[in-house]
């Protein structure tokens, strides 16, 4: 078997028919284009959408349900131990929000290895008070830096200096609908008045938008001494613990092992955000199902281009076997024939792809929703580039080797008898 004359006849059918060659090359390139582009996009988006939830919410989050008692006066009573025991209209149990001995549990959080960071909040319900009209609304009390450093909270401050939270006192970043309602500009003091009838007046430094608009009609940011000023607690008052791990996955079973450790309710990501991650879970899918069918497609047309040069190059099938070329050696032109085709195709379709996934990411993409995005979405793993070549490859392989094998078999005896 002489490699480079089976390269060299290869060659020669795929020059003998270059417009047909052309047509399939450019159709691997599309589909390949298509395909890298389509999961650039898609993935791109899919990274946008999650970073609205992923970026804004802790791994784990540790806070004081309030709920009623778990057991009963009465189920704690030998006497009734072996009757039904039903109650009716329990009320919860009378305690605060606040987490106690949080400064234990935050020492305790530093010395495990799985956390990267936690960032303790206060979360207040107000009215933000508007002439005679009270706005309902909550501001969170959080420890700027720390909120900044796991949350990325300075991409969302969208005027203003996030920093300013810690250096002004008695400051408020307002959600960018909250402060639309009031008419509220940087600089003016507002007034809020807590759900016990506390008010405090808070200057203006800046505007928070998350990209959800039912977000940012409610919701404020105070430095967490602020926040407890205007509780009127210590020092110590905290209501949420903030946790960010080294690994997203073992948010579940951290959670549970947090709530039995510190007695507190924790819940994880996951839980909380389910639904969502069901949603990027199926536009994933959705991307790769189209990018897969393109391939399959072009594959389709390799065959019948390969197929019909077949057809029309019976004479010099013919002519190779009856100067000694086996059906191994027509089978492994063919397949040649097919692989350069893909090969080359399938390059054209990764330097294609690469550029028009930077032409989209070029794009402007403004939107009052989203004001940290500026163009569309692209993501250019190299995974996506992986994948595109592996099935020009394949696909063109098969595409090749079921029309290879029929000229294998053709009888060159057969072929010029008719001839």
């Amino acid at each position: 078997m002489n490699f480079k004359l089976i390269i060299d006849v290869s060659v020669s059918l795929l020059l003998a028919r270059w417009k047909q060659t052309l047509v399939a090359a450019i159709g691997v390139t599309f589909s390949i284009t298509m395909f890298i582009a389509l999961l650039g996009f898609m993935s791109g988006l899919n990274d946008l959408l999650d970073g609205l939830v992923v970026n804004r919410t802790p791994h784990v989050r540790l806070y004081n349900e309030i709920e009623p008692t778990k057991d009963q006066p009465i189920s704690l009573s030998r006497k009734y131990s072996k009757d039904y025991n039903f109650i009716s209209s329990v009320k919860p149990k009378n305690e605060r929000l606040e987490i106690y001995n949080n400064g234990a549990i935050m020492n305790a959080l530093k010395k495990d290895d799985r956390v990267l960071g936690f960032a303790p909040k206060i979360t207040a319900q107000v009215f933000y008070n508007v002439g005679a009209i009270d706005l309902t609304g909550v501001i969170n009390g959080v420890d700027v830096e720390a909120e900044n450093k796991l949350f990325f909270f300075k991409d969302y401050v969208t005027t203003g200096n996030y920093i300013d939270l810690k250096n002004i006192p008695n400051s408020i970043i307002l959600g960018k609908g909250a402060a639309q309602k009031m008419m509220a500009n940087l600089g003016d003091v507002i007034q809020v008045t807590t759900t016990k009838g506390e008010r405090m007046q808070l200057k203006v430094v800046g505007y928070f938008e998350s990209g959800l608009q039912d977000i940012d009609k409610v919701q404020s940011y105070a430095s967490i001494g602020t926040a407890q000023k205007l509780l009127g607690e210590s020092n110590s008052y905290i209501t949420d613990i903030q946790i960010k791990l080294k690994d997203i996955l073992m948010a579940p079973s951290v959670a549970k092992e947090y709530a039995h450790l510190f007695d507190l309710e924790a819940v994880d990501i996951q839980t909380a955000n389910s639904q969502f991650e069901t949603g990027s879970s199926v536009r994933t899918l959705i991307s790769y199902a189209v990018g897969i069918t393109l391939l399959i497609v072009a594959g389709f047309g390799i065959y019948n281009i390969l197929n019909m040069m077949i057809y029309e190059k019976m004479d010099s099938i013919a002519i190779l076997k009856a100067t000694g070329f086996s059906g191994a050696d027509v089978n492994r032109i063919f397949i040649t024939i097919a692989l350069t085709i893909g090969v080359f195709g399938g390059l054209l379709g990764l330097i294609f792809g690469f550029g028009l996934s930077a032409l989209i990411d070029q794009i402007p993409f403004n939107t009052a929703a989203l004001p940290t995005i500026k163009t569309y979405p692209i993501n250019y793993n190299p995974k996506f580039y992986m994948i595109g070549s592996i099935f020009s490859i394949v696909t063109t392989y098969l595409a090749g080797y079921f029309p290879s094998r029929k000229a294998s078999k053709i009888d060159p005896v057969i072929i010029i008898r008719g001839k």
